[in-house]
């Protein structure tokens, strides 16, 4: 049994998926795009079934990536059952995306989400006559509380259906539809498809082409407007069927607060330098305490047990990557990760993108880039893939320069790791302000020298929710994990080979090769700028490998608090990781993949020599 998960964005689709399927979920890309689809399994009753979370989209009909995606998943039967999540308080809206898929004809599930904001909002949906008109199951949830959510899988077993609501369309799209069935002998759906011009068929498209300008010259609108309007229609109809409101429940205007120019901007940094703040303090203590036990428990035990060189060397290497992944990346990452999830799941995301459009226009994109820079803030890779968002092709080359200068988590670990740990918070807050002086001037270069147009902002302010600890957790964890599946192996197998090479000698031999460089330009040790190398792999591999050659996690023994500084400064600005410069590749294409690259290691290098210049 195969189950697709359809939906506007916002609705709770996501969330009801994890209820679903927990923590089994499997990220795959969909054969010919960059579009990630979610999949996971659950059992019941000794059945297994399998879950797909596609892409929130408003509509069917559009030509974005994720609507044709959701188009050819539906289209193509690829589901047994397709669940619609609809938002109980914006009821008509959803429907119109329903009533699309509806007319494919396949077993359907409706489920009725946000039951609990609506109701805050005056709205009353009467679920049992919404069923009866639209001709599927309605289940009623509230997925933030999990109210109702396990209620949906045997409902897909034993009362999925074929939906039994139709719209009424103009007279003049009913003759060409039924024209080019008798002519081509398609199903309803797929020529009013052919009609729409979403039709492979050379010869059903031509006589699809010629109905569809026959139709737009009698009615001065095109099929697609005319197709709209009458779904519209059936969906307000419906609403109105089944909608009762009274005066909403009445508190404090938070939006108010939050949304205008004075308080709200200053808001917006305060929880932004309250967040680092956060992470810094957090994150140092628990460093402090994993680095203080391993080093006890397991390092100082192992050099004492007096194993032969080559076993010492490499056993030191892997404990010493455990410490430094462990110690000292894992409590920063996963605090970050917490913090936002807490701003995604309140829903303060697009309330930073409003107060945001006004600055970030100068920089030549609107408010909605402000989504992908706050990703950023987390990891570069979920950021440059969210940079869809955007409608321009210059508005996401910009985006892309920016958020691979972002400090993101990884980053932050070096911040938090060195710069905080060993020289002070102030001087780790005035890396992120060197780090924003150069975003600032690269967004202002390429909003002069990036060809294209810019528009303005369209977003759906998504509903201020309190958020839950268990999603809260539930999805840090999600997003932490790839750092203990992917990172921790790939740390530790590099540590092995940076042992092999130190004990083989290579490595004095690339360090030899490498100081007059590091030494004079940036004023580090080779070893420190070997380390820099291996930060490409992930960004916080360059703090883990510096650790891993100057052989201690007490830096400050080893280095000057200048070379610190300077060290943690080349690092965030220096060459993205491989896995963004991958997304890079995807999004935006090999060229420009390979300009931010250089871009980042020109800039990291200069202005670590410009450090270097001030500090010496």
């Amino acid at each position: 049994m195969k189950i697709g998960l359809i939906g506007n964005p916002n609705v709770g689709k996501s969330l009801i998926f994890q209820q679903l399927t927990g923590l089994g979920v499997e990220v795959s890309n969909y054969p010919g795009t960059t579009i990630d689809l979610q999949c996971g399994n659950t059992c019941f009753q000794k059945e297994m079934i399998e879950v797909t979370d596609l892409p929130g989209i408003y509509s069917l009909d559009g030509d974005s990536e994720e609507e044709k995606i959701v188009r050819s998943f539906v289209g193509s039967g690829k589901a047994d059952v397709i669940v619609a999540v609809l938002d109980a308080g914006r009821l008509e809206r959803n429907l119109y995306l329903l009533l699309q898929a509806a007319e494919y004809r396949r077993p359907m599930l409706v489920v009725l989400n946000m039951m609990d904001e609506a109701e805050k909002s005056g709205i009353q949906v009467d679920v049992q006559k919404l069923s009866s008109l639209l001709g599927v199951e309605v289940i009623p949830t509230v997925a933030v509380q999990g109210k109702n959510t396990c209620n949906i899988i045997p409902a897909v077993l034993s009362s999925a259906r074929t939906p039994t609501v139709k719209v009424l369309y103009d007279h003049h799209i009913e003759a060409a539809v039924k024209s080019i069935r008798t002519v081509h002998n398609l199903d309803w759906n797929g020529a009013l498809q052919a009609l729409l011009g979403h039709s492979q068929d050379p010869d059903v498209f031509e006589a699809a082409s010629a109905l569809s300008e026959e139709i737009e010259r009698m009615h001065r609108m095109s099929v697609a407007q005319i197709v709209a309007g009458n779904r519209h229609h059936c969906a307000e109809h419906i609403a109105s069927e089944v909608v009762r409101t009274r005066p909403p429940e009445r508190g404090p205007d938070i939006d108010r607060l939050l949304t205008t120019r004075i308080p709200g901007i200053p808001i917006l940094a305060a929880i932004l330098i309250g967040l680092l703040l956060t992470v810094f303090v957090i994150g140092s203590w628990l460093e402090e305490a994993f680095v203080s036990l391993i080093g006890r428990f397991i390092l100082q035990p192992f050099l004492a047990a007096g194993f032969p060189p080559l076993a010492e060397q490499l056993g030191t290497a892997i404990i010493l990557a455990i410490q430094a992944g462990f110690g000292i990346a894992f409590p920063f990452i996963f605090t970050f990760y917490v913090f936002i999830a807490l701003l995604e799941d309140s829903g303060y995301l697009t309330r930073a993108a409003f107060l945001a459009d006004r600055t970030l226009h100068r920089f030549g994109m609107h408010g909605q880039g402000i989504i992908p820079l706050v990703l950023g803030f987390g990891c570069n890779v979920p950021a440059i893939m969210s940079i869809k968002l955007l409608r321009t092709r210059r508005e996401r080359l910009i985006a892309s320069f920016l958020v691979t200068l972002i400090p993101c988590s990884a980053r932050t670990v070096i911040i938090a790791g060195l710069v905080a740990a060993f020289v002070g918070i102030g001087a780790a807050m005035s890396v992120y302000l060197i780090v924003l002086a150069v975003i600032l001037i690269t967004g202002l270069a390429l909003s002069r020298v990036t060809p294209g147009e810019q528009y303005g902002m369209i977003l759906e302010m998504s509903p201020l929710r309190k958020p839950t600890v268990k999603n809260v957790l539930l999805k840090s964890w999600i997003r932490i994990r790839e750092f203990l599946v992917i990172a921790m192996p790939l740390l530790i197998v590099a540590s092995i080979v940076l042992g092999l090479f130190q004990y083989s000698g290579l490595m004095a031999a690339f360090e030899q090769f490498i100081e007059p460089f590091s030494a004079t330009v940036l004023g580090l040790p080779s070893y420190a700028t070997t380390a820099l190398i291996f930060g490409i792999l992930r960004k916080e591999m360059a703090l883990e490998t510096l650790v891993i050659l100057a052989g201690t996690a007490d830096l400050g023994s080893v280095l000057s608090m200048a070379q610190i500084y300077i060290f943690a400064v080349v690092s965030v600005l220096f060459v993205p990781c491989i896995a963004t410069i991958a997304v890079l590749k995807k999004e935006i294409g090999t060229r420009m993949a390979l300009v931010i690259s250089i871009y980042t290691m020109v800039v990291g290098i200069l202005v670590g020599a410009l450090l270097n210049l001030l500090m010496s």
